[in-house]
């Protein structure tokens, strides 16, 4: 029988074998798995733990030793003073809303307008209040990149509003009210009045852009292209797409 000639085996042909990770670099990366995890459900508990014991620490003081669960258990039953508030502010809705509630809240209202810088405390959390209450008026309108500081550079804001008022007395009406939040705390910042030409609209959503800004830029949305853009890169012809005569 012929002997059967041995397959040359090339530089090629050899496969590189996986390389293993070491003991170390494997309980590193579960650590840092496990921490992702459990980093967001330990910082939620903790807030949620914090606004908790704020409130009871406030609420319970106010009450009479009769009201408190202390009388008649050996322990502090945690979160009592937010149901007490809670209970409280229902009350406090349900009087405000017959007429003797409105005509001693107008009264209030007209007292403290009245004390000096009383009345400018009271005035700017009072409108606040009043616009958070409002769903419809508390919501940004959409994410919009404002070219700021300086030319070329660009920052991200949301729309809260058109200009109005003495406002738009002065600017006109192609201004908006541009919020920049700062980063990665996007409770402060500041607003900014805008022409609408010089802003760039985005399709990223309001979670999006917050999104955004709390993760310092490292989580951007995709932008999904259309179906005549992935066919012109991949040199389709649409068919708006005029053949040239040859």
């Amino acid at each position: 029988m012929p002997k059967r000639r041995k397959k040359d085996i090339g530089l090629m042909d050899i496969e590189p074998k996986p390389q293993r990770l070491s003991v170390w670099a494997w309980l590193r990366g579960r650590f840092l798995a496990g921490m992702v995890i459990a980093a967001p459900i330990a910082i939620t508990i903790f807030v949620l733990q914090f606004l908790i014991n704020f409130i009871d620490n406030r609420v319970k003081p106010l009450l009479p030793p009769i009201l408190q669960p202390e009388t008649y258990t050996n322990y502090a039953i945690p979160g009592f003073g937010v149901l007490v508030m809670i209970i409280a502010l229902t009350i406090l809705g349900a009087i405000a809303t017959n007429l003797i509630g409105r005509s001693v809240i107008s009264a209030t209202d007209r007292i403290l307008s009245r004390i000096p810088l009383v009345r400018n405390v009271y005035a700017a959390f009072k409108q606040l209040t009043e616009v958070l209450a409002n769903n419809q008026q508390a919501s940004y309108d959409r994410v919009v990149m404002v070219e700021y500081p300086k030319r070329g550079s660009w920052c991200i804001g949301f729309v809260a509003s058109e200009a109005k008022g003495e406002i738009r007395h002065h600017l006109g009406p192609e201004f908006i009210g541009v919020f920049v939040p700062t980063t990665p705390n996007p409770t402060s910042g500041f607003l900014m009045y805008v022409n609408k030409s010089e802003c760039i609209d985005l399709e990223m959503s309001i979670e999006e852009g917050a999104k955004m800004i709390l993760s310092a830029g490292l989580i951007v949305p995709e932008k999904v292209q259309p179906e005549t853009d992935h066919a012109a890169s991949a040199g389709i012809p649409t068919e708006r797409t005029e053949q040239l005569p040859q």
